[in-house]
């Protein structure tokens, strides 16, 4: 009998999985992922391994913090993401609230909560998923729990940010006057996760669907990219008023600036960015992209409002940084709520609706 490196107990030919106890688990998932040179770099102190982890922040910010959570069943299934996609995502959630703040993200905290047959090879990958995205973005793990569940999987990162003092940028600031902005394509996310919930096939069978434009949408549900670069650009502008991340469909952000910032937002159809990917499967689906592309929600994009006068030099500097971004409406003071302005020129409202729990 011998004991393999993740915690499996071996009878000769067979294999059997022992319980790994808390703080195996701990130190499994863990262990040099981020190196403790690495970590005093970004400003941390004391890390994992003890009851709570000590950092510094920088003079004249603020902190900006946020919590996400993703549940199995709800969040993802086997049929439509890989394990160590599920880990990235997780953090990738996290992270976007942080640029939706205009802020940059330092410290994450993450619990796992798992059934105590869980395969280890499969927390392990979730990890290795957390920890890739963290250290895209020098987002320094510190801490966090793990615990056993009764059924399925859950997982909560917290992030921990800094923004200039009183520069952080809120979804209660538009303007009238203002014009509205994403800083992306919107709606490939959720018509990957339409593609995979189609198909259901087996786990990792989906991978390699053969056609190129159904890549893209598959990776933009499993690996979105939080929008660092271009909060911190937008915040260090001076002329973004209010922000928010597209993580529950374009209708839903947009009518939360609308009523946090008690202004109408006006959306123009023929301004909204369709990526040839997105066009063409919602043609093979006999879908209209606009559905994908409002209500559907994970692109964790930005969206929100600046100046107008300002709006062409900030395009050329987000095309400099290698970014972009669109102009896609506008905020009146007509009333509360958010409209869609057709291609045949009808003005219509848009439902306030998008992924929601309850």
């Amino acid at each position: 009998m011998e004991r393999d490196i993740i915690g499996r107990i071996r009878f000769g030919g067979g294999v059997k999985l022992s319980f790994l106890d808390e703080f195996e688990w701990i130190k499994r998932l863990t262990k040099d992922k981020q190196s403790i040179a690495v970590q005093q770099a970004c400003g941390v102190q004391t890390g994992i391994g003890d009851d709570a982890a000590v950092a510094y922040m920088s003079s004249g910010h603020q902190l900006v913090m946020t919590c996400d959570t993703m549940t199995e069943e709800i969040h993802f299934k086997s049929i439509t993401m890989r394990d160590k996609d599920i880990g990235y995502k997780a953090m990738a959630a996290a992270v976007s609230d942080i640029a939706a703040m205009g802020a940059m993200p330092r410290y994450a905290l993450v619990s796992i909560s798992f059934p105590r047959h869980a395969d280890p090879l499969r927390i392990e990958a979730i990890y290795e998923g957390l920890y890739e995205c963290a250290n895209r973005w020098s987002v320094m793990i510190v801490g966090g729990d793990t615990t056993s569940s009764v059924n399925g999987m859950t997982i909560s990162v917290t992030v921990i940010g800094e923004v200039q003092a009183g520069k952080a940028l809120l979804r209660s600031a538009a303007k009238h006057g203002d014009i509205v902005f994403v800083t992306g394509e919107l709606g490939c996310s959720a018509a990957g996760l339409d593609f995979l919930l189609r198909q259901e096939l087996p786990s990792g069978q989906w991978g390699h669907s053969g056609k190129p434009e159904i890549e893209r949408l598959i990776q933009a549900h499993g690996r979105p990219d939080p929008q660092i670069e271009a909060g911190l650009l937008l915040q260090s502008s001076g002329v973004c008023h209010a922000l928010n991340d597209v993580s529950d469909g374009l209708a839903s952000e947009a009518w939360e600036i609308a009523e946090a910032s008690g202004v109408g937002i006006d959306l123009i159809e023929d301004r909204i960015p369709i990526a040839e990917e997105l066009m063409a499967y919602a043609q093979e689906v006999e879908k209209d992209p606009l559905d994908f592309i409002l209500y559907g929600g994970e692109d964790y994009q930005l969206i929100g409002t600046m100046q107008a006068e300002h709006a062409v030099d900030m395009q050329m500097k987000f095309r400099a940084a290698g970014l972009q971004l669109y102009i896609i409406g506008y905020v009146n003071m007509e009333s509360v709520g958010v409209r869609l302005v057709q291609s045949s020129g009808y003005v219509v409202p848009i439902e306030k609706k998008g992924y929601n729990h309850f």
